[in-house]
């Protein structure tokens, strides 16, 4: 009689710059490894191709016989990769992404968050925001410039193109991108940057420029990153529920594999806007 073998999931991750330094795939990891403790199940970790989605799946992933299902840590947008894996009938899970499609989903609310904090930069007097945008490949990218876009539009600020630079979530792109917007004629007076990452990087290149935080600019960023213990100033930041989205994805995810859970599932988290010193009135 053969051994029922014990259930196994695999967490999909896109391979990025410094991806075994990411704050993100740390926390969604830890979130995921939580759950598969608690349900007695294992999980593989298959890092893919970033740029060639057609990789990402194997024949070895879609079998049913070894697999039970499938967590995709972001999809990058990519709805038809999911799409994929379902006709095969491997029950999917998608983390960080909202879908309209009848799919299985937990994410993050991030245009409500970026949105709130430039609600807070403007409840301060600032009215020449800057942002330093994620990704815009990724939902999460786009949600946060989107929240940036709208909060300005609801208060009736004009957005001075000048002031919108593309960071992609990286030291070095951010890096240039504070440069440009630090030494604008008509700098701003606050910034919000769609990471961490790129947050500390603009103040660095702040204080290489000798303005003061904040009181010649304030800066907010977005991870509540534990980088931000080495910040000269605290840094103003908005927390996510990282580990709580990995562990419900798995915990769910297992459900689905199980006929437990009520189809599609969608859900979407909130995250916390976090004040600091970073952040002061104009």
């Amino acid at each position: 009689m053969a051994t029922k073998r014990k259930p196994i999931f695999v967490l999909i991750l896109p391979r990025f710059e410094d991806i075994f330094h990411s704050f993100y795939t740390g926390e969604i990891t830890k979130g995921v490894n939580l759950a598969a403790s608690r349900l007695n199940v294992d999980f593989l970790v298959h890092i893919t191709d970033r740029s060639n989605h057609s990789v990402w799946l194997d024949p070895t992933l879609l079998d049913r016989k070894t697999v039970d299902g499938i967590l995709f840590a972001d999809i990058d947008n990519d709805i038809d990769i999911v799409k994929k894996a379902i006709m095969r009938g491997m029950p999917c899970m998608v983390l960080n992404n909202v879908l309209d499609e009848p799919m299985n989903y937990i994410a993050v609310n991030n245009y409500e968050a970026a949105f709130k904090v430039i609600e807070e930069f403007i409840k301060l007097g600032h009215q020449h925001i800057a942002t330093i945008a994620g990704d815009q490949s990724t939902q999460a990218g786009q949600a946060r410039l989107e929240g940036y876009y709208d909060a300005l539009d609801k208060h009736h600020i004009a957005v001075d193109r000048n002031y919108v630079k593309i960071g992609g979530f990286l030291r070095t792109p951010a890096r240039m991108a504070a440069q440009e917007l630090l030494k604008l004629k008509d700098r701003p007076t606050a910034i919000f940057a769609a990471s961490d990452v790129m947050a500390l990087e603009t103040m660095d290149v702040a204080k290489s420029k000798k303005i003061r935080i904040p009181e010649d600019l304030s800066i907010c960023g977005f991870d509540d990153n534990p980088l931000n213990a080495h910040s000269p100033v605290k840094l103003a930041t908005v927390a996510q529920p990282l580990i709580e989205m990995g562990r419900l994805g798995l915990e769910i995810l297992y459900q689905v594999s199980h006929g437990q859970a009520k189809l599609p599932y969608k859900q979407v988290l909130t995250a916390e806007f976090i004040k600091a010193e970073s952040m002061g009135k104009i």
